[in-house]
């Protein structure tokens, strides 16, 4: 995992990688001035701490599929005698870690 200190350097590359930014004000457009670059990385970074340290949330839940079809896992398990719902929970938490 990352620290904040190295997103913001990937963030800085990114931005000096695309320059020059051009932005739209009332119709007039002009590149950034420093101040608003300087805000791009903070935007950047932050947006890259808060999805390396919560994106997993979202992802598991797409992952985990809708309550229904979990219900119906686990009906098919107690009728089969199977670890269905238990096996796919177990993956699903694997492909997609908490933060430590």
């Amino acid at each position: 995992m990352a620290t904040l200190e190295e997103l913001k350097t990937e963030a800085t590359a990114e931005v000096e990688a695309a320059k020059p930014l051009n932005i739209s004000i009332s119709g007039a457009v002009r590149e950034m001035n420093e101040a608003e670059y300087a805000q791009r990385i903070i935007d950047i970074t932050n947006f890259k701490w808060q999805d390396q340290q919560f994106g997993y949330i979202q992802a598991r839940q797409e992952a985990y599929g809708s309550i229904g079809d979990q219900l119906d896992m686990q009906y098919k398990d107690i009728l089969n005698d199977t670890t269905t719902w238990k096996d796919h929970i177990a993956k699903v938490k694997s492909d997609y870690p908490k933060p430590e």
